[in-house]
């Protein structure tokens, strides 16, 4: 028979076990996500609002589940891969490669942490990837190559706002691809185009004064990182000139640019989360397939058309996903 003595020690015995054991149970893992972007927080920020809405959608929840490591170069490519390099030597989960700029840095300095790609443009061409079915190595994510196709589309758009459009100029990145595509669309619509190329962030004022000497009659953009870090100077500057715009991005038509027709860049980020969290779960980035833009929208900004003297036809407007007041 058990006394009185021996029962308390038996029950304090068995509270310390029980103790013991509950201390042993693994927390829940709080993954680290590294966002590698070459424009600045600020630019950023609706995306990756996107993003976070993305991953909340599928269960994973800043701060309780997985925290961020930001690293923004500020439109400075040469900063990109030191920032690289500091996530890797943070042994961040994934890294988060918003665009061509940061793809090329990410994977250099990894060939083990999954890369996430966002906005990819021509990502076999590039060498990132083997091919979009089956990227293999450590990169998959979202490119936005059939965005490419629009560029030519978007000549059409001009050429239906513009009476007698006959010169379009294009700011050309010039690390960005797409040229051959617009090129042949403006040799169908019998438009001759002015290719002024883009070093870096201080060409831009003086790329919109020479496309103003050529007489151009409306202006496009071939861009990436660099061109979206400078939306609203591109909006501005095409409204000083005079020049009727249009862009792929929907960003562009909100900082002011006459059109925007392509893929949502919100969409794309949104997806991206969907490919972290397979990730997260223990998919391989190069078992993933690569994914093109499955949506597309037209933004025509009325303001900007009123101060440029245009009347929207109504054909345009029916299409518009959206109209800018």
């Amino acid at each position: 028979m058990m006394d009185r003595r021996t029962f308390i020690g038996a029950f304090a015995g068995g509270l310390v076990g029980t103790r013991t054991v509950a201390d042993a149970q693994p927390a829940a893992k709080i993954y680290t996500i590294g966002l590698l972007a070459l424009p600045s927080a600020e630019a950023v920020a609706p995306l990756l609002g996107a993003f976070i809405d993305g991953l909340r959608d599928l269960g994973y929840v800043e701060g309780r589940n997985f925290v961020f490591e930001f690293r923004y170069a500020d439109g400075r490519l040469e900063r990109l891969p030191d920032l690289a390099a500091e996530l890797v030597r943070m042994r961040v989960d994934v890294i988060v490669a918003s665009s061509n700029a940061s793809i090329g840095p990410a994977k250099h300095a990894t060939a083990t942490i999954p890369i996430v790609m966002v906005t990819a443009v021509d990502p076999v061409g590039a060498g990132h990837i083997a091919n979009l079915a089956r990227p293999g190595g450590n990169i998959t994510g979202v490119t936005v190559d059939a965005g490419r196709e629009m560029l030519g589309k978007n000549l059409g758009l001009l050429a239906e706002m513009v009476p007698k459009l006959s010169r379009v100029g294009v700011l050309r990145q010039l690390d960005a691809s797409g040229l051959p595509e617009l090129a042949a669309a403006a040799r169908k619509l019998n438009l001759a185009l002015d290719v002024v190329d883009i070093r870096s962030p201080d060409d831009i004022a003086g790329a919109f004064v020479a496309l103003a000497d050529k007489r151009a009659g409306a202006i496009t953009f071939i861009g990436g990182a660099m061109f979206y870090q400078r939306r609203q100077q591109l909006a501005d500057l095409a409204l000083k000139h005079r020049f009727p715009g249009i862009h792929l991005l929907k960003d562009y038509a909100e900082a002011g640019l006459l059109m925007a027709n392509g893929p949502s860049l919100h969409d794309l980020f949104r997806r991206a989360a969907g490919y972290v969290a397979k990730i997260l779960r223990g998919a391989k980035p190069g078992d993933l397939p690569v994914e093109q833009p499955v949506k597309f929208e037209l933004v025509i900004n009325r303001k900007t058309a009123k101060a440029l003297g245009l009347t929207i036809p109504q054909a345009l407007l029916l299409r518009a996903d959206e109209v800018i007041e």
